[in-house]
């Protein structure tokens, strides 16, 4: 027979865990689980903020105070370390996100029962909850949600439209994917719409790629200082203040080093943060992200050389890294198992890895471990606030 119990933690996909191994969905550490499976709320059970909790799938964790959430946070990232018997030699404070300041999603259009409904899909489910509001997106970005409506509400026939939103240094910029757009009065009225909301840039992806409709000036994003052509649906670290930290951290532990690779560089995220004291090589396999970093450095006169090559086919050879003082990689949540297998056998002092995947990264940080590295510090990161997705930077040092 099952008795009260106090929720200890809240595991991996966001349920509440008992002593004994029991879960409750939506139970907060301090929680009483009651033996007909009810909930007592405790100290760090919230309430929810937003009227779409516990439907929408852009949030799982809003029932957590800010001590509990970044418990959770910090919990994730720790746990993947000793689940492959690593020790941080240091655990650095937590960077938590704070609300609205989402500066990235996708979201998901369609016309449903004679009405356009917009937002992120339900949890585990491919519904669409029509956003009315939100708590993690910037609000500039949720400013274009209710216009967004309204525009595909005047097209006629059924819809479904990929909605992905970015915030650039020029402002929103707008990419609708699904919708077509025949003859000279809908396109006017296409680019009145971005006119008259200030979009920076409104793409359209009519099945043939994408196409800039409206950019009144070069779209770009600032990162380390230098403005960066930014392409339509680029990588973009979710917050501006996370990625703040996460350079933060880069430049700290690799102070002083003369040279650094920095791979799976995308746009330049933190080749630009890191050049100046160091000469940068950027590696990045999508051409377009290498163009504009590789533009960027140009225009800017900063030391970064951009390496157009694919990392998961050709990863840089030992002979390659020690050429350098520090690695900085930051791969897709895969991780980077054969690149690491050569920096774990090079001569290479400090390596810099950050991760959006605890378990990809504890994978390949074990093989650094074995490679003769030590797990100097390790730094959560919760970018994606009220989500289970977390994460982090850590410092290996040889």
């Amino acid at each position: 027979m099952s008795l009260d119990e106090e929720i200890l933690r809240v595991a991996a996909k966001g349920d509440g865990v008992t002593a004994s191994g029991r879960y409750a969905a939506g139970a907060a550490p301090g929680d009483m689980l009651l033996a007909d499976g009810s909930l007592q709320p405790g100290p760090h059970h919230a309430v929810p903020p937003c009227r779409h909790f516990g439907v929408c799938g852009g949030c799982q964790l809003q029932f957590l105070d800010e001590a509990a959430l970044a418990t959770f946070v910090t919990d994730r990232v720790v746990n993947a370390a000793t689940g492959q018997g690593l020790v941080p030699e240091r655990i650095a404070p937590l960077h938590l996100s704070p609300p609205r300041t989402r500066r990235r999603a996708s979201l998901h259009a369609a016309r449903i029962g004679g009405r356009i409904v917009i937002g992120f899909h339900e949890g585990a489910s491919h519904r669409i909850v029509d956003m009315l509001e939100c708590h993690v997106l910037a609000p500039e970005l949720f400013a274009l949600v209710a216009p967004v409506r309204k525009l595909l509400g005047a097209q006629s026939g059924r819809l479904s439209v990929e909605v992905d939103l970015a915030l650039t240094d020029q402002g929103a910029d707008l990419a609708l994917k699904g919708l077509t757009v025949e003859g000279l009065q809908a396109t006017e009225a296409l680019l009145g719409f971005a006119q008259r909301n200030g979009v920076a840039r409104l793409t359209l992806d009519q099945g043939y790629g994408p196409e800039a409709m409206w950019e009144p000036e070069p779209v770009t994003v600032t990162l380390g200082g230098v403005p960066v052509p930014f392409p339509s649906g680029a990588f973009l670290q979710a917050t501006a203040d996370g990625e703040a930290a996460l350079a933060g951290a880069a430049r700290e532990w690799l102070a002083g080093a003369a040279t650094v690779a920095d791979l799976f560089a995308g746009l330049g995220t933190f080749a630009f943060a890191l050049a100046g004291p160091a000469k940068v090589l950027a590696v990045e396999a999508a051409r377009d992200f290498h163009l504009a970093c590789k533009a960027a450095a140009a225009r800017n006169g900063r030391p970064v050389h951009a390496l157009h090559r694919d990392l998961f086919r050709n990863p840089l050879q030992k002979e390659e890294l020690d050429r350098f003082d520090a690695v900085l990689l930051d791969p897709p949540r895969a991780g980077a198992r054969d690149q690491v297998e050569w920096i774990a056998q090079s001569t290479v002092p400090r390596v810099v890895y950050i991760s959006c995947n605890p378990s990809s990264w504890s994978r390949d940080a074990a093989m650094l471990i074995e490679g003769g590295y030590r797990l100097a510090e390790l730094r959560p990161v919760g970018q994606f606030r009220w989500s289970t997705h977390v994460e982090l930077a850590s410092l290996f040092v040889r």
